[in-house]
């Protein structure tokens, strides 16, 4: 599911998921390490569309800054 095309929230919800995994008593150590790493896919996905996001958001505001001078 790690697709350029995964929505924030997806992605939100899946860490969610692994999260919840982790803490549960049921968690082995053989398949923490597996949880870790897509966790970090995860969190990369989510922090390239917040700046992407962050990005588009400042480029509108200073075109809507610029027009109204």
């Amino acid at each position: 599911m790690d697709t350029p095309e995964m929505k924030y929230s997806e992605a939100i919800a899946e860490l969610e998921a692994i999260t919840a995994k982790m803490q549960s008593p049921d968690c082995d150590i053989d398949s923490l390490a597996a949880l870790t790493s897509r966790a970090l896919e995860l969190l990369k996905i989510c922090k390239e569309k917040l700046f992407k996001t962050d990005e588009e958001v400042r480029a509108c505001l200073e075109t809507l800054s610029d027009s109204l001078k």
